[in-house]
């Protein structure tokens, strides 16, 4: 299922077999360009030859799959391929040629699930194991499948400078980055989660380079807009073709080389492309659709604005560019009522909790055009009601809402244990798509920190900003009194200290946790999902009642799927309900609305009914 075409071949080493490689750059400040190809010395030049609008390109002959090549510039720097799909040193080595055919792919007619299906899981590499690789993450699939789980997300891949971070930092996105085992690993990693039915996101950056490592501005200036930067660095000028051919090309190599099921594209606030018909955003998303056909591919945006554009349906309810968009919204409006916190990202949502947690399981957003306080006063969002519930992840925690608090503190630190199993059976339950961060399943307290691997003069730079960002997602602790009481992001232990302990999955707690989880998305997948593949616009509605109630009905397809809670710590009274009640917490003795209509502490309710005609 590989497509050919002459603009997926703009970037890179091409044809890495033993006739004849490609190798092209696009490198406009320059007149001529070179090539440096062999082994560990790398000692064979080739001129490169001018084809015109800033291209350069060689084809040499001999060049095995795994052969070391750089690019030297006329002043003697020696940068390694922009859209290298191997990096077996790091960003500062030699790139590698790779074959895209070489993987004996196990599961190859794999053509993925229904976007209505999805049980996401956020993943990072580096941290879900001890060994943080693929390989060892591989490994851990089937527990995940047993519980529910239908597609994992994992966190941004591209090689960047060091051996750990985020990912939000990658300066070379063609690259899975060396330390999680390199492009094979990666494969296999895809191929085992499709056997055992899983689908699999990846997470990309395509609206900034990380500060090191990034050779582009040296010999394509003109990648960057000088007048424009976003909060992490330089801002990209789509305007030109080749840029927008970089980025296109880079989803394609993801969806078609490693089979991947679909893309989270990282802050799309911050990719200004408005000069451009049509914008990139959509141009991606038109041809991701058009050469992968025959697939489930699903694409997700985060977009700070609450824009619908990007998420419109035809007239049959199919996506006509992105299947949905992380729905921030949701997740602050459940932190407050779960935590009280009512400072920075959650000063805008403190009033009127539960009115607004109902708008947006019934529309959507919350901020759907109202003045925003965080938006300097002015209006946010449009509005969003007439888009399915599909079209929204939701999510208790995600790994910015946790690491980049000042001390990664996780939701479960944060509050009791009864109101964050009635805001997990609320998020399971409602029909928007569900994504969970790893370890949530089972009630991890380890933290999740923000890290890096970068150069020691100057890892200090971190230490202020992370203070103020820390500022925006909640309460600093009191033992933080100045940005050195925070964990030092360079540090080998902060790394080590976010990293998972499986461990805790085997307490009482934990075995409790992942018993609720397990019953909550068996249920979704019997009541909620079928419902799913038809639900249109407008599926939603929420009722008014007592302060910290919850009741939301929603019409899916030809079933109507009602969810009444009861947020608060005494008895309250909601409206009743007219289905079969699938799913009460705690428990079904004490879980359920009584002849009155009272709902006990921390209760949640959820029936099913059939609608005439």
């Amino acid at each position: 299922m590989r497509h050919d075409n002459h603009s997926f071949r703009q970037w890179g080493a091409h044809g890495a077999t033993d006739d004849k490689t490609c190798f092209r750059l696009w490198a406009p400040a320059f007149e001529r360009l070179t090539v440096r190809i062999g082994g560990e010395d790398l000692t064979r030049d080739m001129e490169m030859q001018p084809v015109g609008d800033g291209w350069f390109k060689a084809d040499a002959s001999g060049v095995a799959p795994g052969t070391p090549y750089i690019f030297v510039l006329p002043d003697g720097t020696a940068v390694p391929d922009p859209a290298s799909r191997s990096q077996p040193q790091g960003v500062f080595g030699p790139s590698a040629t790779v074959d895209p055919t070489s993987y004996p792919w196990r599961h190859p007619n794999w053509t993925g699930r229904p976007w209505h299906e999805t049980v996401l899981y956020e993943l990072h590499v580096g941290t879900f194991t001890p060994e943080g690789t693929f390989g060892a993450a591989q490994g851990r699939l089937g527990t995940l499948r047993e519980l529910g789980i239908t597609a994992i997300e994992i966190m941004p891949v591209a090689e960047f400078a060091g051996e750990r971070g985020w990912g939000y930092e990658g300066v070379l996105p063609f690259a899975p980055h060396h330390a999680y085992g390199g492009p094979d690993a990666m494969k296999a990693f895809v191929d085992a989660a499709h056997g055992l039915g899983m689908s699999v996101l990846l997470d990309v950056v395509y609206n900034h380079f990380g500060p090191f490592g990034n050779f582009l501005p040296q010999y394509a200036p003109g990648f960057f807009d000088a007048d424009r930067h976003t909060p992490w660095g330089a801002a990209i000028d789509f305007s030109a073709r080749p840029v927008r051919d970089f980025f296109i090309e880079n989803a394609l190599l993801w969806l078609d080389e490693y089979r991947l099921d679909g893309l989270r594209l990282d802050a799309v606030d911050q990719i200004a492309d408005d000069g451009s018909q049509p914008h990139l955003l959509l141009e991606l998303a038109s041809r991701l659709r058009r050469d992968l056909p025959g697939r489930h591919i699903h694409l997700v945006t985060e977009d700070l604005r609450n824009p619908v554009w990007t998420m419109e349906r035809d007239a049959a309810g199919t996506p006509l560019y992105y299947d949905a968009t992380w729905n921030d919204d949701f997740h602050h409006v459940t932190h407050v009522v779960a935590t009280g916190e009512s400072m920075g990202n959650f000063q805008d949502f403190a009033d009127d909790i539960f009115e607004r947690l109902g708008r947006a399981l019934a529309e959507g957003y919350v901020y759907q055009g109202e003045p925003k306080a965080q938006n300097g006063g002015a209006p946010l969002g449009e509005k969003s009601a007439h888009l399915p519930p599909q079209a929204f992840v939701n999510f208790l925690q995600n790994h910015d809402q946790i690491g980049n608090r000042a001390l990664g503190e996780r939701l479960t630190t944060l509050a009791g244990p009864e109101i964050i199993e009635a805001l997990t059976a609320i998020l399971v339950l409602s029909p928007q798509i569900p994504m969970l961060f790893m370890g949530e399943e089972y009630g991890s307290t380890r933290p999740f920190l923000f890290f890096c691997d970068h150069p020691p003069d100057m890892a200090g730079d971190y230490r202020e900003s992370r203070l103020e960002e820390g500022r925006n997602f909640g309460t600093i602790p009191p033992q933080v009194q100045g940005p050195d009481d925070l964990p030092e992001p360079n540090d080998l232990k902060t790394f080590l200290d976010s990293k998972l302990d499986p461990a805790e999955a085997d307490t009482p707690a934990g075995r409790r946790r992942l018993a609720l989880l397990a019953d909550l998305l068996l249920k979704r997948h019997r009541h909620v999902v079928p419902g799913l593949a038809d639900a249109g616009g407008h599926a939603g509605r929420a009722f008014a009642g007592e302060q910290g109630t919850l009741a939301v009905d929603w019409r899916l397809g030809d079933r109507l799927l009602q969810l009444r809670a009861n947020l608060n710590d005494a008895p309250k009274a909601l409206p009743g309900v007219t289905g079969d009640i699938v799913h009460q917490q705690p428990d079904a003795a004490a879980g359920s609305l009584d002849r009155k209509g009272q709902l006990p502490a921390f209760g949640v309710v959820v029936a099913s009914a059939g609608l005439a005609g």
